[in-house]
């Protein structure tokens, strides 16, 4: 099993933290400062919680994950006797690349480092690495402890050993990993969500619908079909000669647009960007937000018992 030590201890850390715990595996945490690693903790214990209410395991079970996972503020504290690092730290490419380089200095040559970044490519997050070839991305999807996805992504010169190790190492976690073979802006699931992100602002500014009823085409339709078949099976299942005559005169209709549309725009430049600002598309009061985010976490913990379920059925567990 390998050593895991986690660098960062926001939203996606400590989740992440909290996905290796529950599968087994001890974890040291780092957080820049007391406080970060005081929310962190906070926010361990309250989704630890909601996951018994919600009968994924009981109380005692959740004492024992919580004593697997160790936080500090000392980055060579907790990078120490570590085989595998995932770097959780926000998105500033000149941040990553100066952590990268102390780490370098801190651990042995054979330790892997994992990017949870969701859009720069393992290339260049190794440039000017001592070792580029122990370069990847593992791209958890949030909540990290929740969703099963990690797109796991090579550079140019990462080595067979290393994806070999990362792949391995997100099944031991309990984790679905998929192989990116090719750096791509947003590697699949972004670039999936987004495509739809964009046809969904093009409806809203045309028009076509309120955001509830766009919202509603997705979540009463194709939102109930692909958590078991994806695009290209759904595909196959309605008839490749169906799907191809569609394709060929809705895309031209499709958008194209290549910056975010108008209504978007102009709430972001109002700094109404969601549930964080408390308005977006959206009114988000304190009961609406709290309302919305234990419906989608219970909805994520219904699909979780289902494939624990299936793996138990299939032998996997």
């Amino acid at each position: 099993m390998e050593k895991l030590s986690i660098i960062g201890c926001g939203t996606m850390g400590h989740s992440i933290a909290l996905a290796a715990a529950w599968a087994g595996i001890d974890v040291k945490v780092w957080g820049v400062n007391e406080e970060d690693l005081t929310k962190a903790d906070r926010g361990l214990h309250n989704k630890l919680n909601f996951m018994v209410e919600n009968e994924l395991f009981d109380e005692r079970e959740a004492e024992e994950i919580q004593s697997r996972i160790m936080f500090f503020t000392s980055l060579q504290g907790a990078v120490q006797g570590a085989t595998f690092i995932i770097e959780a730290i926000p998105e500033i490419i000149e941040m990553k690349l100066k952590l990268y380089r102390e780490l370098e200095g801190l651990i042995d040559v054979n330790v892997v480092i994992a990017s949870n970044t969701s859009g720069f490519t393992p290339t260049s997050l190794a440039e000017g690495a001592a070792r580029p070839e122990r370069f990847i991305v593992t791209h958890f999807w949030n909540p990290g402890h929740l969703i099963p996805l990690v797109e796991v992504v090579k550079g140019e010169q990462t080595s067979q050993d290393t994806i070999d190790r990362s792949l391995h190492f997100m099944k031991q976690m309990n984790k679905h990993p998929i192989f990116l073979s090719k750096e791509i802006p947003g590697f699949i699931g972004n670039r999936l969500q987004y495509a739809l992100f964009r046809e969904a602002q093009s409806l809203l500014d045309n028009g076509v619908a309120t955001k509830e009823d766009i919202d509603a085409a997705v979540t009463y339709s194709i939102g109930r079909r692909y958590p078991i078949t994806g695009p290209l099976m759904t595909a196959d299942m309605g008839g490749l000669d169906v799907f191809s005559a569609i394709s060929n005169y809705l895309f031209e209709d499709l958008s194209k647009v290549e910056r975010s549309g108008k209504v978007l725009a102009d709430l972001v430049n109002e700094g109404k960007i969601g549930d964080k600002s408390g308005e977006g598309f959206y009114h988000w009061d304190d009961a609406f937000s709290k309302k919305i985010n234990a419906k989608r976490e219970k909805t994520l913990i219904h699909f979780l018992k289902l494939d624990r379920e299936n793996r138990k059925k299939e032998g996997g567990l």
